[in-house]
């Protein structure tokens, strides 16, 4: 149990900021290679809020400061070079946007990607992390998952409903598998309970399960490698993390089931110096980290004598409660081992600074 763990030796999670905000947070991300990073939210008149803070010895200095017609939902960078950092936004009224933070005020990219709001946004192929041509998936309300290229605007790509079907809210996507020009792979999570793994190049799903319960979030361990490992997280206040280096063809990937935060599970974010820790953010406002174990082997034969994946366990390094509000979104830096930003529905962005990671 939590009140037993012995965490003398384990990181410690050390609030090294914490910001008041007059908006609700939705997303956060560190702006790379730099002491920045972009907050996005929706401000009580549903305008949306874009937000660059930097460090600065210990307070927060706010460098840019826009409101959009519609609040902001979510954002990454994953999409951009290196130079130009260029932040990768949905709206509310379901608009895929991308800025340049320099001159925020008016969008370099604009589409209507959904016809309501984009709950999730993944980017792959920029920032030198997964190779082939840089790539924005969306995924909305109404139940889409959409590919984009920045340099065209129609979408390369549309997973939607089946005619006559009911649309499932579509709640997270994320890219995987990038480790060659030619092979990537996106999978989405909807509100009751689907997980969907495309295969672009095969242009087909690859896998398909469900795990009962709303998906709030999904990462692969690394975009960059062969798939090696996935967490989802749900509500009820469970994560599951899938073995994706095997897979059978009639049990498809194996999988660890774990109980956290006793509320649901918003977010799993791997931190990009180490793909075996990770850490997630809870409805009680609680932050966990844990580091993943493998097994001796990674698969075995099944009955039928076809390899089957042998997941490892997890082991909870620390956790901490910092808020009576959720934590809706958390970013490691990728310049700066430990350093994290987070932001919680108590209208606060707070950075945090884990210690001791690189012993682990």
């Amino acid at each position: 149990t939590l009140e037993a763990m012995d965490t003398t030796d384990a990181p410690q999670i050390i609030e090294h900021i914490n910001k008041q905000i007059n908006y609700t947070p939705y997303d956060n991300k560190w702006v790379p290679f730099s002491k920045r990073f972009v907050a996005m939210g929706i401000h009580p008149n549903a305008k949306g809020a874009m937000q660059v803070y930097e460090l600065n010895k210990g307070e927060l200095e706010l460098v840019v400061d826009v409101t959009k017609p519609n609040g902001i939902k979510c954002g990454t960078f994953g999409a951009s070079s290196i130079e130009e950092r260029h932040l990768a936004t949905g709206d509310h009224a379901g608009a895929l946007a991308i800025y340049d933070l320099e001159r925020p005020d008016v969008a370099l990219y604009s589409q209507q990607a959904h016809s309501s709001i984009i709950n999730a946004i993944d980017g792959c192929g920029g920032m030198d992390i997964g190779n082939g041509a840089p790539e924005i998936v969306t995924g909305g309300r109404d139940g889409c998952v959409r590919l984009w290229d920045p340099r065209v605007n129609e979408p390369v790509l549309a997973l939607e409903p089946g005619e006559g079907q009911p649309a499932r809210d579509c709640w997270t996507v994320a890219f995987g598998n990038s480790f060659s020009d030619d092979e990537r792979c996106i999978v989405a999570g909807y509100d009751n309970g689907d997980i969907k793994l495309f295969d672009l190049r095969a242009n087909a799903i690859r896998y398909e399960t469900n795990v009962a319960n709303g998906v709030t979030s999904v990462e692969f361990d690394r975009k960059d490698i062969e798939m090696n490992k996935m967490v989802v997280t749900t509500l009820e206040s469970k994560f599951r993390l899938f073995d994706m280096r095997t897979q059978h063809p009639t049990g498809g990937f194996t999988c660890l089931t774990e109980k956290a935060h006793k509320a649901t599970v918003w977010c799993v974010r791997h931190l990009p110096q180490n793909r075996d820790i990770f850490m997630t953010g809870g409805g009680n406002g609680g932050f966990n980290l844990y580091k993943y174990h493998y097994p001796t082997a990674r698969s075995k034969p099944a009955k039928d004598d076809a390899p089957m994946g042998v997941v490892g366990n997890v082991e909870l390094l620390n956790s901490r409660v910092l808020s009576s509000q959720p934590i809706v979104s958390l970013d490691w830096s990728p310049d700066k081992e430990g350093l994290c930003v987070l932001s919680c529905l108590d209208q606060t962005l707070r950075v945090f600074i884990v210690t001791k990671l690189n012993k682990y």
